[in-house]
């Protein structure tokens, strides 16, 4: 096996414990993605141009301006039974990044995930849902730049149907993936899955190069 190759086998391993984070509450119910807004219903309209990809550098803070979310970044790394991290559940306003993998706005696959609710309930990802394709998620990064992605689609999976490849899957460009818990509740074992942002660099702002 190739180094590529065996790195790309850990992210699959580490990744396999992300949706299975179960603290949700019965009495919420965040938005379910819409078929329209699926990879199945067609390319977005207004799908742009792919932009060159960055050096990496850390991410800090990410916003979702269709949805509310403007959130530090904190980086996730491995449990000891090799499962993915995940941000503190206290802290419902904290979006999480897989620091052992690609940077936001590097080339490849960024992986971002973060809660749907909590004790105090809907966290910072409540609403990823609602999402539409052409929306904008921005990604803060050390280096001062600002790295823009669009929406290409949002789909929502059960845990035993997750699509490892498509969602982890290497990618010659700068892409991310947004993730949290959904797919239904259920009071006896939590969310039944997972909704899922792609999304694709189109634009950097600040710093080096920025606009």
């Amino acid at each position: 096996m190739t180094s590529k190759a065996k790195t790309w086998a850990l992210v699959l391993a580490v990744c396999a414990g992300l949706w299975l984070v179960r603290n949700g509450s019965q009495d919420l119910t965040p938005p379910i993605p819409s078929a329209a807004e699926a990879f199945a219903a067609g390319p977005n309209a207004y799908t742009e141009a792919a932009a060159d990809p960055l050096p990496p550098s850390d991410p800090v803070r990410l916003r979702i301006p269709g949805i509310g979310v403007d959130a530090p970044v904190t980086g996730l790394g491995l449990t000891r039974d090799g499962g993915l991290e995940v941000p503190p559940a206290e802290d419902g306003n904290l979006a999480g990044w897989f620091r052992e993998g690609t940077a936001p706005g590097a080339a490849g696959t960024a992986i971002t995930a973060g809660h749907v609710d909590n004790a105090e309930g809907p966290a910072v990802f409540y609403a990823l849902g609602a999402l539409r394709k052409g929306d904008r998620i921005e990604v803060e990064r050390e280096d001062g730049r600002t790295a823009v992605f669009t929406v290409d689609a949002v789909e929502v999976y059960e845990a035993e149907a997750f699509p490892d490849e498509k969602v982890y899957g290497p990618s010659e460009r700068a892409e991310l993936r947004v993730i949290t818990c959904g797919g239904g509740f259920s009071a006896r074992t939590g969310y039944r899955g997972n909704v899922v942002a792609f999304g694709h660099l189109i634009g950097v702002r600040g710093g080096p190069g920025g606009a």
